[in-house]
């Protein structure tokens, strides 16, 4: 059931669901979760059988703030610190030591954790109650089966999960696609997942430069949402640039059908059978649009979806790792 995320009663009774080892879906600024008591490896394993998610495969702990990463992390290195002062509450994921016998099923068994402080007022008021309860910290993946397109409102949560799991609705995501990720474990900040906090951000406040993970003589931890392919909508989705889009919507002419299109250039179609949409030309405004167009796109029983290349710049990084992950799904 949803039920209206801001109300005090609604997270009175979310915080006790969670208390109880249930799952609820939980608005951030990112994209929704699927929440359970990080501390309950039990309830953490209703996360995995109901995204059909690998056990190994971690997922990240949302904490209220700075001070419970203690809770939680075995240590965190000064430019960690400085990065948590900088960017919490909001779109930042960090994965440091992870202090033994803790939320060892939300960290898929590994020795390192992924911790984020949701900026979005339920997601932090939730986040309070849970406390009150005796509940640290929420590990939250996104709410939506495992490899497919992540949910940015509380009716995608209850298409994904049905009726009976509880979903406090915050409204749409602003951000709309994922947290960044950065590894904290190397001595230096390391690159995992693109998002809406870049890489000049994270150096600038760092004070050092930022690897990228292909850098890396040994392998880097395993952190949600880096599979090479993932983020998928039921249709095929390719990625082409504004020239081979109006080469292929020419050729097909009138006949386009089962085929949807997202782009930034202006395009047009002689079949009136083609679902046509145009992307922002702001990266911000994209992401927040992104999945909740795909979703679109597959409601709509398209059987193609043809997206325009983001272009190169770092704002749009987030963007294009998505589109990229979700084309190598088809």
């Amino acid at each position: 059931m949803i039920l209206e995320g801001h109300l005090p009663d609604a997270i009175a009774r979310a915080a006790d669901a969670l208390a109880a080892g249930q799952l609820i879906g939980l608005p951030t600024e990112t994209v929704y979760g699927l929440a359970a008591d990080a501390g309950s490896d039990a309830a953490v394993r209703g996360i995995f059988a109901a995204k059909g998610r690998p056990a190994e495969h971690p997922l990240i702990v949302h904490v209220a703030g700075a001070a419970q990463v203690s809770e939680f992390a075995d240590q965190v290195p000064a430019f960690a610190q400085k990065l948590i002062d900088a960017f919490w509450p909001g779109p930042l994921t960090l994965i440091l030591p992870r202090r033994a016998g803790v939320a060892d099923a939300a960290a898929g068994g590994h020795a390192t954790i992924g911790l984020r402080c949701p900026a979005h007022p339920v997601a932090q008021a939730l986040l309070a109650a849970c406390a009150e309860r005796g509940v640290r910290g929420l590990a939250a993946p996104s709410a939506n089966r495992f490899g497919r397109i992540s949910p940015t409102t509380a009716q995608h949560v209850a298409q994904e999960f049905g009726d009976q799991l509880l979903v406090l609705d915050g409204g749409p995501c602003a951000v709309g696609i994922e947290s960044t990720i950065v590894d904290c474990t190397r001595g230096a900040p390391v690159l995992l997942r693109p998002g809406q906090i870049g890489r000049a951000d994270v150096e600038r406040v760092a004070g050092t430069r930022m690897l990228l993970k292909d850098e890396l003589l040994a392998l880097a931890p395993q952190a949600p949402g880096t599979l090479l392919a993932h983020y998928a909508p039921a249709a095929r989705l390719r990625l082409m640039d504004a020239r081979e889009l109006r080469a292929a919507l020419e050729l097909l002419g009138a006949d386009a059908k089962n085929i949807a299109v997202w782009a930034r250039a202006p395009l047009s179609s002689a079949s009136r059978q083609l679902l046509l949409r145009r992307m922002p030309g702001d990266a911000d405004a994209a992401a927040q649009q992104l999945f909740a167009v795909l979703r679109g796109f597959d409601d709509a029983g398209v059987k193609l979806i043809w997206v325009e290349t983001p272009p190169s710049e770092p704002a749009w990084d987030g963007v294009r790792d998505r589109l990229q992950r979700a084309a190598a799904a088809a």
